[in-house]
């Protein structure tokens, strides 16, 4: 893929670590959080195998209508940021890809940017 990539995927995050209920619904929004964002990729042109020029530092940015603080934030991106480092084929956990965290409040489409840049 050609680098810097900018996307925006159209899904609704929240607090988790202040956010109560069950386990199972948790999961689900999980679930479709990560499956938004590999579709948001694959609309794009990423195709599973593409070639990644590693190091990256990926940014992404929480458009939502309330802001949260920064750990909330983190906790709020997880899948997304579990999902983005599968698309680039690595553990998030992986040197070679620098994270950084932003947050707008907005009051139409809440969603999170992605911006990925060499």
């Amino acid at each position: 893929m050609r680098l810097p990539l900018t996307l925006f995927v159209p899904v609704d995050t929240r607090s988790e670590l202040n956010t109560r209920g069950h386990w199972a619904a948790r999961h689900r929004r999980f679930a479709q959080q990560r499956k938004d964002t590999r579709i948001t990729f694959l609309v794009a042109g990423w195709r599973p195998g593409s070639t990644w020029t590693l190091p990256v530092v990926v940014r992404l940015t929480r458009h939502g209508r309330k802001l949260l603080d920064d750990d909330n934030v983190r906790g709020a991106l997880k899948a997304v940021r579990d999902e983005v480092a599968a698309v680039l084929g690595v553990d998030d956990a992986d040197p070679r890809v620098t994270w950084e965290y932003g947050q707008v409040q907005v009051r139409a489409q809440t969603g999170v940017g992605i911006e990925v840049r060499a």
